[in-house]
């Protein structure tokens, strides 16, 4: 659950217009589609001191999520390949995930916590590296360095931080957009393209579009009506309703 998408299918761009109580909506929706697929929801700045981050671990826990991110931007925050950027010192950024892992034990549920910093654009490769190390060393299960402009600051990460790591592509963005097989071999575990399916989307709704405004065929944009009542869930539907 990406904080762009979410922001975007609301009407806004990811500079934080979207409240937690929106984003704890938007996971219980998702989770609830997804039945048995773990996912883990943005979980911005935590929106607020270190107890709104106590409180955005447990909502997100009651909503379903398996895991959340959390990042070291000041707030408002944004995304992370655009400008504007900035972030909050150590004292707080460690406060942050610490609130987030005793979130975790004292609720007697699991989430992945997943511990982001944006520090590299503004303070260097060297103070994001040992915000990861330490974001490892409080508890969190898995550390995101946003924005690495080259694949070289990437093979350092990777070299340098323990535990599991996670790359960010994004198409047209800040950092190399490598192949799965590439990040794997350089040391990356999971890998997000958040921004993959709703450029496409958008894409093909404007290029559809632009097929209905010279009043050409639309069919070729598109699976058959068949298809698409699959994937909408028809066919399960039409299923459980033959059970009862």
């Amino acid at each position: 659950m990406t904080g762009f998408g979410t922001s975007a299918v609301h009407g806004f761009p990811d500079t934080q217009l979207i409240s937690y109580e929106e984003m704890v909506a938007t996971a219980r929706t998702i989770t609830s589609a997804l039945k048995s697929i773990p996912c883990i929801g943005d979980g911005d700045a935590g929106y607020g001191n270190a107890l709104n981050v106590k409180r955005t671990v447990r909502g997100y826990i009651q909503a379903g999520l398996a895991g959340i991110m959390l990042e070291d931007q000041v707030s408002p925050k944004r995304c992370g390949h655009t400008k504007g950027k900035a972030v909050v010192d150590r004292k707080e950024a460690f406060a942050r995930i610490k609130a987030a892992v005793d979130a975790r034990a004292e609720s007697g549920s699991d989430i992945v916590i997943m511990a982001r910093t944006d520090s590299l654009e503004s303070l260097g490769i060297e103070e994001a590296i040992e915000r990861c190390k330490e974001f490892i060393r409080l508890g969190a299960d898995i550390t995101f360095l946003e924005a690495p402009r080259s694949k070289e600051e990437m093979v350092r990460y990777c070299k340098e931080v323990p535990g599991y790591k996670m790359a960010n592509m994004v198409e047209n963005g800040l950092t190399p957009v490598l192949k799965p097989s590439e990040l794997a071999s350089i040391g990356y575990k999971i890998t997000a393209y958040p921004l993959t399916l709703l450029g496409a989307s958008i894409k093909a709704m404007q290029d559809v579009l632009q097929a209905i405004e010279k009043e050409e065929p639309t069919e070729a944009f598109m699976p058959n009506f068949e298809q698409i009542k699959d994937v909408v869930g028809f066919n399960e539907y039409y299923k459980d309703e033959e059970r009862y």
